[in-house]
This record gives structure tokens, C-alpha cells and sequence, in this order.
């Protein structure tokens, strides 16, 4: 005996045939299950139609988390990456590219600004490395004319880190 699975549109379909009460009452039980599908819906019902004010808010929620910073190797990447996973719940629920490239230029601006020069940890220099590879993949994406203005950010970005970081290399990260 196996259990049906079905895809996407088959549950597409079947929602469209469903009067809107019995729709509620199924959002409502999917929110009671998870914690992420009850953000997910209240990022929906109340913040989607004003992105930038969330974004902000989000911003403004890492700071603070980059604040907090522990100053041992170890604990600082851990805290790194949960401030990641913070930052790509979010950027999930936006579903949108230029929301990504904007918080996570915001997160290298705040790791340059909070992790200390002096860091050999690997794992440290490593979310650095791969969250400016991801802006770059990010930025390719963007539509050109949107690409123009995130790319002075992130050349400053990279003109920051190779100043600040001697194992840091600005050529590599090159648009």
C-alpha cells in the first residue's frame, strides 16, 4: 500500500473548485502545523503590500542580531549562520530577486562591519566568500536596468572587504 502523492497543479486545480469557507478553514490548518507557514501567511495578508517598509524591518532585525555578535570563532559562525537562515526565510517569502540582492548586500555590509579583521576561522571567511557569490549570480538575474544600480554597491562592497580583509581578493568576485 503506498500513499498518493500529488502535484502542484492537480492541487491547483482541486482549490479552484473549493467554495471560499472551506479555502479559510484549509489555510487556517496548514498554519497550525508549521511556524513557517504562519509567517509565510501573515507576510501575505500584511506586509506584502509594502515591500520596502519589510524590507527595512528585516534589515533593521539583522543589525540588531549582528550587534549581538558573539566574539568567539565558533559561536560568531553559528550566530552567521543563523542570521542567514533568518535572512533567507524572508528573502523566500518575498520571491523577489531584487529583495535577495538587497539584504544580502546588507548582510556583507554588516559582517564587514561586526566580524573582526583579525579572523582566521575558516568557516567565518567562508559565509563572507559564498554570500558575495551569491549576489553576483543574484545581480546576473536582475534586469539591466536594475543591475546598474545594485552594481556600485557592490563594488563598494568588494572595495570594503578587500581593504579590511588580507585574505580577501576583489578580482575574483569581479561582475
Amino acid at each position: 500500500m503506498s500513499i498518493t502523492t500529488y502535484g502542484l497543479q492537480q492541487i491547483k486545480k482541486e482549490l479552484q473548485h473549493l467554495p471560499a469557507e472551506q479555502l479559510a478553514e484549509l489555510c487556517l490548518r496548514l498554519v497550525r502545523y508549521k511556524k513557517d507557514n504562519k509567517e509565510l501567511l501573515a507576510y501575505l495578508l500584511f506586509e506584502a503590500h509594502n515591500q520596502e517598509e519589510f524590507i527595512e524591518s528585516v534589515k533593521a532585525e539583522a543589525g540588531f542580531m549582528f550587534s549581538q555578535l558573539p566574539s568567539q570563532s565558533y559561536f560568531a559562525a553559528k550566530a552567521l549562520r543563523k542570521i542567514l537562515k533568518f535572512l533567507n526565510k524572508y528573502i523566500k517569502f518575498t520571491g523577489s530577486k531584487t529583495a535577495e540582492v538587497d539584504l544580502l548586500i546588507n548582510f556583507c555590509q554588516n559582517y564587514l562591519q561586526y566580524v573582526t579583521r583579525q579572523t582566521s576561522h575558516k568557516p567565518i571567511r567562508l559565509i563572507l566568500t559564498r554570500q558575495i557569490e551569491k549576489i553576483k549570480a543574484s545581480i546576473g538575474k536582475l534586469h539591466e536596468d536594475v543591475q546598474t544600480d545594485y552594481m556600485s554597491d557592490y563594488e563598494q562592497l568588494l572595495a570594503t572587504a578587500e581593504q579590511k580583509y588580507t585574505w580577501f581578493s576583489k578580482k575574483s568576485y569581479q561582475l
